[in-house]
Order: structure tokens, then C-alpha cells, then sequence
């Protein structure tokens, strides 16, 4: 490597001196962490297959059976059996969009809906609304009950003859609960309509939990009704961005969500997602990660997820200013500021105990209504937990001295 090609690298190293230290568990959402092992396992496959493009595996059959090899593994864990078919997709909104699109589509092929609705809870995430925008459905938002749950009773009111999908979460992610999956797809069954369970955060460690002997309400294939599932292998799957599988229940469900066309100059052009172009690096990556922990790397991680989401759940729950939203399913968690009367009125601002956190160099979400902060816990928190909580406790003694207040913050961000 030549000494421009050595100043440019530092100069890229630099550039990221801010960042949050994410290896060091500072992070409590967006990155993910199993282990220096693990990393360099993820990062030399990524590396090697970075520029090969997955548009057309007859030039890399490699990525053809990494993608086949990964799909065949994400569908054992949720017991899609023979029939299930899927495809890797870049992350969790391009998996959530496909099963919008796909539903779509097989409510125009038959049964010639051309007004098409979604009905999903106010938990489901915020990439369903951007799928209903991109494809032109409607977003039928309904109500969670009282322990942020869907409320089956009111999706099933508010459905009618042009409704093509219903949503669940395993789990939904603003307060870590796992919908009703069952009675979702009960209704839809009845009804021949798509059921979509978004299990991007929850899709790696359910099934792990399961085997770990935690009861976990009913949530995949062995749920009729249950159409299509995403799972997202950058997040508990530890491997490299961006890695999510979309599965569906038979070939035929799938054939809704690709595209094929000869409509050009060109040829024939087949794509089974929304990219056409996509680089390698992370089939390749998911496919050499999840070869390399197998289900015992995967069941000792997701019990130090669970044991550590669990452990932070119980010491929140210790702090009087403070009050869990949910006890967590499984390995996340959201909490606010404990109610002087009501949600309207709460003790203090939550959002400035995030922007104190923030200072020591933790990153909290800040979500809303109502004002709570979220964290996603996964195999690296274990060992900083405790100072977590030293911070935090800190944070909220200034913030209620001070009565300070806070910023609201994003999820995402489009700068």
C-alpha cells in the first residue's frame, strides 16, 4: 500500500474518532456486537466479496449459494419446512416493504383489489408507513391495549373488502412485547388474507429462547395464517449491514414480491427485491457468521441478551423516578418517567436523561408518545450494565434537580 493509500485510511479512521464506541456496548440500538472473533469472521468475509454484485448470480454463483444456504438456515429456526421460500434483502425495511408489495400485488392478481389497505397496529414499524407510501396502500393504523399489544379485536373492525395485509411484531419494537401473532392470524386465515409477522428484531432470538426452555407465545410457520415472516441477521444475528432474509410461506406467495420485466432494449431483467445492483459482501458475511457460531454460539449469545435485558429491566424497575413501559419477551425494553397522574404528566423530562447519558457516551433511543427511552440489549451489555446504571441513576438525580430539559430526538434521520 503507497503512502497516499496509508493517509486516506487514517484519514477515514479520523473521520469516525466521534462515533460511539458500539464494540464496547455504548450503544443501546442501531449496532451490534458478539465478540472480536466474531467481528473479524464478519468483516474478512465482507471484505472478500465487497465488489461482487448479487444482480446476477450466473457471474457469481458463490452468492447464490450463500443466499440459498442462509435463507434454508433463517427458515429452521421458524419452521417454514419444505414449502417456505425467501430471499436476502438489504435490512429489515426493504424485508417489511416486499411483504407490503407482495400482498399487494396478490390482492390485484386475485382478487382484483385496486384500493388496497394495511391493517396494523400503532407498534408496528415506522417502514410499513413508508412501504403504504411507496406502493399506494393505506395505513389503517389501530390502537394497542393496555399492554401495548395489538388489539385484535379492533383490527378485525377495521377491515374490509380491499384490506390485503395484517401486521404483528415478534416483538414489536417501541416496547419490546410480541403481538398475538395467533389471533392475528386467525383472523386472517378466516378472512384469505396476507399475514405479515415483522420479526426483524426478534427473528434469531425467539427461536433460541424457545430451545433455552422460555415459554414464547406462538409466532411463526406453525402459526396458520401466518403468510410471510422478516428476520433481520445484522442485529441478532451479528452479522455484517446490512443482512435481513424475507420469507414466505410457499413459492407462490414469493412470486408476489418479485419483478420481471422485458420491457426494454435490454433483455430479460428478473429482481427479486427492491435493489438491483447489491454487493456481496453481506451475503457473504451473514453466511460465514452464522457458520461459525452455530446454534451453540447462538444460544450462548441470546442467553447473555436475555439475561442482561432482564437484569436492566429489574434495576430500572428499583428506580422510584422510573417505570417500565412493558416487562420485556425478550431482549428489549423501553421505560419513561414515572407519572405524577397521568402520561401528560410526567415526574420529568426523559429526553434530558438521554441527552445526559449521551455525555457520558451512551446512546439511548428517544421515542414517543409517550416520551420513553428504548433499549435494545444484545451480548455485549452484559459487562457494562452496571455502569450503565451508575450513569443513569446520575442522569436522573440532575435532571430532577435541575428540571432540566431535554431534546426530543429521531429514530432516524434524513440530513
Amino acid at each position: 500500500m503507497d503512502d497516499v493509500a496509508q493517509k486516506v485510511l487514517r484519514q477515514v479512521a479520523e473521520i469516525g474518532a466521534k462515533d460511539l464506541n458500539w464494540k464496547q456496548g455504548r450503544a443501546f440500538s442501531l449496532a451490534y456486537y458478539a465478540g472480536a472473533d466474531v467481528q473479524e469472521v464478519a468483516d474478512q468475509a465482507l471484505a472478500m466479496y465487497a465488489s461482487t454484485n448479487g444482480l446476477n448470480a450466473d457471474a457469481f454463483p458463490s452468492l447464490k449459494k450463500f443466499q440459498s444456504e442462509v435463507v434454508q438456515m433463517v427458515s429452521t429456526w421458524v419452521h417454514g419446512g419444505d414449502q417456505a421460500a425467501g430471499f436476502m434483502t438489504s435490512g429489515g425495511t426493504e424485508s417489511i416493504l416486499l411483504a407490503v408489495k407482495g400482498a399487494r400485488e396478490r390482492g390485484r392478481r386475485e382478487k382484483g383489489i385496486t384500493n388496497p389497505n394495511v391493517v396494523l397496529p400503532t407498534s408496528a414499524h415506522a417502514a410499513f408507513e413508508k412501504a403504504c407510501y411507496y406502493f399506494g396502500l393505506e395505513s389503517r393504523r389501530i390502537a394497542v391495549d393496555a399492554e401495548w399489544r395489538a388489539d385484535v379485536t379492533a383490527m378485525s373492525a377495521a377491515i374490509d373488502s380491499n384490506t390485503v395485509l395484517l401486521v404483528g411484531s415478534a416483538p414489536q419494537y417501541p416496547q419490546g412485547v410480541i403481538d398475538p401473532i395467533s389471533e392475528i392470524a386467525s383472523l386472517g386465515l378466516s378472512m384469505d388474507i396476507n399475514v405479515h409477522v415483522d420479526a426483524c428484531m426478534g427473528g434469531v432470538t425467539l427461536p433460541f429462547l424457545e430451545r433455552l426452555g422460555l415459554p414464547i407465545t406462538p409466532w411463526d410457520f406453525r402459526v396458520d395464517g401466518v403468510t410471510s415472516i422478516s428476520v433481520d441477521l445484522h442485529k441478532y444475528g451479528y452479522t455484517a449491514k446490512g443482512a435481513s432474509v424475507i420469507l414466505h410461506r410457499n413459492k407462490k406467495l414469493r412470486s408476489y414480491q418479485t419483478f420481471v420485466t422485458d420491457n426494454w432494449l435490454g433483455g430479460f431483467y428478473g429482481s427479486s427485491g427492491v435493489l438491483g445492483t447489491k454487493s456481496g459482501g453481506p451475503m457473504a458475511a451473514a453466511w460465514a457468521v452464522m457458520n461459525y457460531l452455530g446454534d451453540d454460539g447462538y444460544l450462548r449469545l441470546t442467553k447473555a441478551a436475555y439475561e442482561a435485558c432482564q437484569q436492566l429491566a429489574d434495576a430500572i424497575e428499583q428506580f422510584p423516578e422510573l417505570q417500565l413501559r412493558a416487562r420485556p419477551d425478550s431482549t428489549l425494553l423501553s421505560f419513561g418517567a414515572r407519572d405524577t397522574h397521568d402520561e401528560s404528566s410526567p415526574m420529568f423530562d426523559i429526553y434530558a436523561v438521554a441527552d445526559l447519558l449521551a455525555q457520558r457516551g451512551w446512546y439511548v433511543d428517544k421515542q414517543s408518545p409517550p416520551a420513553s427511552l428504548h433499549c435494545t440489549v444484545n451480548a455485549v451489555h452484559g459487562a457494562v450494565i452496571e455502569d450503565f446504571l451508575i450513569d443513569l441513576r446520575w442522569a436522573v438525580d440532575e435532571v430532577v434537580i435541575n428540571d432540566s430539559r431535554g431534546e426530543r430526538g429521531s429514530y432516524g434521520t434524513i440530513e
